[in-house]
């Protein structure tokens, strides 16, 4: 079940597949954050998907908008994904799929394609199943 229009996004910290970590109640009053849950690296439609936002990317910049994807794949994994298709924002790892569960994203044995927009005050503002558009993800973040 998607998480509520309006509630507070569940905060968490991941180490990013550049060994980064990333916590997301650090990014409250200082940017929109866009969290891209996808079943599996290198598959067909995550693939596309992810590979729209990296084209798409320059339009999350001018929003002050940053965006991370992630699944329950390993270190090796993403970071072999980012490489192939030169994704200029961080893969997550939620290895554990404690995160995914969190934001009702975990399905049977990948989590289901789902897109978060939280604001800058940490409410979730945007919630779709699927791939939606950059500017759908945008305009749900009343950019």
């Amino acid at each position: 079940m998607l998480l509520k229009i309006g509630s507070t996004a569940p905060d968490f910290t991941l180490i990013s597949h550049t060994g980064d970590t990333v916590k997301l109640s650090s990014f409250k009053d200082k940017n929109s954050v866009v969290l891209i849950f996808y079943p599996g690296d290198e598959t067909p439609g995550c693939t596309k998907q992810l590979c729209t936002i990296r084209d798409d990317y320059a339009k999350f910049k001018e929003k002050n908008t940053v965006v991370f994807g992630m699944n329950g794949a390993d270190t090796k994994s993403h970071s072999k994904f980012a490489a192939n298709h030169k994704f200029q924002f961080p893969l997550l790892i939620d290895t554990d799929n404690k995160v995914s569960q969190a934001y009702g994203c975990k399905g049977g044995l990948m989590n289901k394609r789902t897109v978060y927009g939280i604001d800058k005050t940490g409410k979730i503002v945007f919630a779709q199943r699927g791939m939606p558009t950059t500017d759908e993800i945008l305009k749900g973040l009343g950019e």
